[in-house]
């Protein structure tokens, strides 16, 4: 548990730690092409761990460099073990990513249904399309599903399209393609970050990948090389973005290191409707929070999947903000559609007024006063938004379900501590 006070005005500077978001995709890009890869600016969140547990269970090694705790080099198996060891794949929604490499490994693919944030339906339907695509087998049972390869050689492209720009499914299908080494051609793909970050490390091993808003084009290396590839996990844009929230609501002024300020610009945008000035520098995030003119404007945060959107991760933190900002806001995730039920009840334990307009809208009017309490962090963004807002609140809030929070986090706390946060863990 958490205890957190309001105090001074967040000051200072801080690096984020790696995307948690963007590791799990390229652990599981490292197995599918079946090389050794270095792996470096690795976050150490729980989910991460996990997958690393995940792919030492079914017969990657994962070693750690010396001194360099960030750093992992992922090597291929030599002789994986007779039954795999998947017994984490439940605990964390990513472990679908690990589909292609174990078809290519195994032949098959036989998984409990991913875990992960309890943020609503997030189904597996178009994963299963692209498997087909591809010409595999699903089945589908009550523990969880099993994917047959379809015996197809290599050769040929594959061409399929997406109702919806998804992140998981067109990480899926790149890396389905990869472990067949076929040519793809994706039909509405999703242009995130962590999207780019696979094609970047596809590039460095010889694949060649062109993407806009309409198409994503991969094709098999021709000249494979032969150098152990290092690949960079970039910096945790939600993380960023959930610091420069606190600072702001604080009154305050830091520097947020470790960030690709592409990343962050439709949350720049947001902030600016709020009337918080920032500014990026290389891979520094400025936030001056002390110099705020509040704009009183309607602030309209819709997350979408839309190439240039607003990421549904930012909604929470952004959310905490907005309670100490006049005007009123609208807020909407038809991505999540059980996160506004978990995050809306923790902050009305803080006294917070938030009319639910629907499942995924609601609408507030600030500035309201918030009031500490005790609150749980029911998922990684609710608890992040928690902790925003309880550094406004007049009193202390004690936070659970840290778990959640380390989930994606390594150490959020401490980083808010870093920047003078009154902050400290205490025994239930």
């Amino acid at each position: 548990m958490i205890a957190v006070r309001p105090g001074n005005a967040l000051a200072g500077s801080v690096t984020v730690d790696g995307s948690k978001n963007a590791a799990l995709p390229l652990l599981a890009t490292a197995a599918a092409v079946r090389r050794n890869v270095q792996l470096e600016n690795v976050p150490a969140s729980a989910d991460v761990q996990a997958m690393t547990a995940l792919l030492q269970g079914t017969g990657w090694h994962v070693v750690q460099a010396v001194g360099r705790p960030d750093t992992l080099l992922v090597m291929a198996p030599e002789r994986p073990p007779a039954v795999p060891d998947l017994s984490r794949a439940s605990t964390i929604r990513a472990s679908y990513y690990l589909v292609p490499a174990l078809l290519a490994l195994r032949g098959s693919a036989r998984l409990p249904w991913p875990g992960g944030c309890r943020i609503g339906q997030r189904g597996m339907e178009l994963h299963f399309k692209v498997y087909e695509a591809f010409g595999d087998h699903v089945t589908v049972q009550d523990a969880g599903y099993a994917v047959e390869a379809s015996g197809q050689g290599s050769g040929g492209t594959v061409s399929h399209a997406l109702p919806f720009r998804s992140r998981g499914a067109t990480i899926g299908a790149v890396l389905r393609a990869v472990v067949a080494d076929r040519a793809l051609r994706l039909g509405r793909p999703n242009l995130s970050p962590e999207v780019l970050a696979v094609l970047d490390a596809l590039r460095s091993v010889g694949w060649q990948a062109k993407v806009n808003d309409r198409v994503l084009a991969l094709d098999p290396a021709s000249t494979p090389t032969d150098e152990i590839p290092a690949w960079l996990v970039p910096g945790d844009k939600i993380e960023a973005g959930t610091l420069a929230c606190a600072v702001a609501a604080t009154g305050g002024k830091a520097r947020i290191d470790g960030i690709h300020g592409r990343d962050l610009v439709p949350f720049q945008a947001t902030l600016q409707r709020l009337g918080v000035p920032t500014s990026v520098r290389g891979e520094t995030l400025l936030v001056d929070g002390s110099n705020t003119s509040p704009t009183g404007r309607t602030l309209r945060a819709i997350a979408t999947l839309a190439p240039g959107g607003l990421d549904a991760d930012f909604e929470p933190p952004l959310m905490a903000l907005a309670l100490g900002r006049p005007g009123t806001h609208l807020f909407a995730d038809s991505i999540n559609p059980g996160r506004h039920g978990n995050l809306l009840p923790q902050l009305a334990r803080l006294g917070a007024d938030i009319e639910e307009i629907s499942p995924t809208e609601c609408r507030l009017t600030g500035p309201q006063r918030l009031t500490g309490a005790g609150v749980e962090a029911t998922d990684i963004r609710t608890g992040s938004a928690l902790m925003v807002a309880a550094l406004t609140a007049r009193g202390i809030t004690t936070l659970g379900g840290v778990a959640q929070l380390r989930r994606g986090h390594a150490d959020l706390p401490g980083k808010l501590l870093q920047l003078g946060a009154d902050i400290c863990e205490v025994a239930p």
